[in-house]
């Protein structure tokens, strides 16, 4: 955790965090980050859903300090799977020298970790392919994704009956072309009943897809 960055990456360091809106002037930073509210913005900035500014009291206290920071591990670095050792946690707190740069530059990690995890799991949703049900999502459960393919497979092998049903109709139509009215208007009864199963099944796809999407945003934004 505490490993000494060299001049480049701390100068890129400073400049990921010259990019965030903070609450203070940013003037020292082992002075600034002691207290956890700036760390606590930090992360606010890229995930404001996970954390609750409310609950980060700025402090010049030993004690406050270390109760902010113990609250980032248990209730927001947890879910960046990130962890600030108590050890290095005290020594933050009493404003110890290149400690917090280390912290951040890991914190900084696991942000951009879980930003592209976030990204490539939206893009997996968007671009799924409903002609092959059997693909598994990356961050679909076997579960869910087995849900998701045995939905698919009945609509459409009901959707295929349908159609079957409706061309079979059709064909005879062609040879009984003077037939009673009432049986052209089966026919076109079928057929819209095929479009709308059809439409059906693709907004079925399309509703499981988008919930699948909230359901993952909320593991991710649920908690304080």
């Amino acid at each position: 955790m505490e490993r000494e960055l060299d001049e480049d990456e701390l100068q890129d360091l400073y400049a990921w965090i010259d990019k965030i809106r903070l609450s203070r002037p940013k003037r020292n930073i082992a002075n600034d980050f002691s207290d956890g509210v700036m760390a606590a913005e930090v992360v606010k900035h890229f995930f404001p859903k996970i954390i609750d500014l409310h609950n980060y009291t700025p402090a010049s206290s030993t004690q406050q300090k270390l109760s902010n920071w113990n609250l980032l591990n248990r209730k927001v670095f947890s879910k960046l799977n990130f962890h600030v050792p108590e050890k290095s946690v005290k020594k933050i707190v009493l404003r110890s020298s290149g400690v917090i740069e280390s912290v951040l530059s890991e914190l900084k990690e696991k942000i951009d970790q879980k930003l592209d995890q976030k990204t490539h799991t939206i893009s997996d949703l968007e671009y799924y392919d409903t002609r092959n049900p059997e693909k598994t999502l990356t961050e679909l459960s076997q579960s869910e994704a087995r849900y998701l393919s045995e939905m698919v497979r009945v609509e459409a092998k009901r959707d295929d009956k349908l159609k079957m049903e409706t061309s079979k109709l059709q064909h005879a139509a062609q040879f009984y072309a003077n037939l009673d009215p009432a049986v052209r208007q089966i026919l076109k009864e079928k057929e819209h009943a095929a479009m709308a199963l059809q439409e059906t099944v693709e907004q079925v796809i399309k509703t499981f897809c988008r919930c699948v999407r909230i359901y993952n945003t909320s593991c991710v934004s649920s908690g304080q």
